[in-house]
Order: C-alpha cells, then sequence, then structure tokens
C-alpha cells in the first residue's frame, strides 16, 4: 500500500497541501472485504490532500474508487458495484462538544473533532463502508414466492391472506343462483 501513515498534525505544512494516495495490496483488500461482508474487493484506492483551513482547522479531502462485489439479496449471485465519490472532512480543533442525554447531528456530518493525527486510511475504511450499496441486485433478479410453514402445514399464499378475496367468490356464487 502506497500509504503513509496516519500524519501528525503537528507535521502537517500550515502553507502547502498535503497529498495522499492509498492503494491497499491484496491481504489488505482481502482483511477489509472480510470485515464489510463482501464477496471480494478487486479495486481499492483513496487519493486526495490534507490542507490547512483557519488557523487551527484541517480539511481533507479526495476521491474514492473501489470495485466491489457483494451477494445478490434475491439470488445471493455476485453483484459488481462500482463505486467513484467524492469525500471531505472537516477536522475541528474547537468541536463542540455536546452536552445532555439527547444529542442532534450536525447538519455538516463532514465535522471531526481534531486529534493529534489524520489518518487517510481510516477516513478511506469509513467512506467505503458508507458507499457500499445496502441492497446490492442483480438486473433480471426478480423476488419469487416465498412460502413458510410448520412441518405438517399447509402454507398461505398471498391470495389465502387478501380479506375479501373469498367474499368475492361467495357474491359471484350467489349472483348464478339468483
Amino acid at each position: 500500500m502506497t500509504r503513509p501513515s496516519a500524519l501528525r498534525v503537528a507535521d502537517l505544512s500550515q502553507n502547502t497541501p498535503t497529498p495522499f494516495e492509498l492503494r491497499p495490496d491484496s491481504a489488505q483488500l482481502d482483511a477489509m472485504a472480510q470485515e464489510l461482508d463482501l464477496l471480494a474487493l478487486r479495486k481499492l484506492s483513496f487519493a486526495g490532500e490534507i490542507a490547512a483551513e483557519g488557523k487551527r482547522d484541517w480539511v481533507l479531502t479526495g476521491k474514492l474508487g473501489a470495485t466491489v462485489v457483494q451477494p445478490c439479496v434475491v439470488t445471493l449471485e455476485p453483484v459488481t458495484t462500482r463505486i467513484d465519490v467524492p469525500v471531505r472532512r472537516t477536522y475541528l480543533a474547537n468541536m463542540p462538544e455536546p452536552d445532555g442525554d439527547e444529542v442532534e447531528m450536525p447538519e455538516d456530518e463532514t465535522l471531526e473533532p481534531l486529534g493529534s493525527v489524520i489518518d487517510p486510511a481510516v477516513v478511506m475504511a469509513e467512506a467505503l463502508a458508507l458507499s457500499l450499496p445496502l441492497y446490492p441486485r442483480k438486473e433480471d433478479a426478480e423476488p419469487g414466492d416465498a412460502t413458510f410453514a410448520a412441518p405438517g402445514t399447509t402454507p398461505l399464499s398471498d391470495e389465502d391472506v387478501k380479506p375479501f378475496a373469498g367474499l368475492a367468490g361467495l357474491r359471484d356464487a350467489l349472483k348464478k343462483d339468483s
């Protein structure tokens, strides 16, 4: 991986952005795929820069690119998805601390408290996890009829549970008799 380790904020240049480029090797890709319950993580790259914003705050901007393989939610067959997303994190030296039992989420979800280090690898892993499709599905996959019942009982179909389905048949039978 051509990744720097976590970057110490004290070592970052206040005047010039610090570039980074991460490309995990195959062992790291396999470990991330396992952690994220993926069938495979074929490619992953994260490149960008960390720049000063004001006197004490920092902004990380970059672009995440990945090719992931997940099981289809209908058929469990592999579904390959390409992810290309911009990433932004703003590290604030004076991040307001939440107080009280209930905390509202800030409008800007890219805000983070500034610590002594900024780790682009952690941001990459988080951005990848947040960008994964929640319900990957093959193009032609359609949900089938699922029937569930205890052994020895007849399963209910969708038609059986419609409350007025039997009344329509009764109505038709009464019309024939009249």
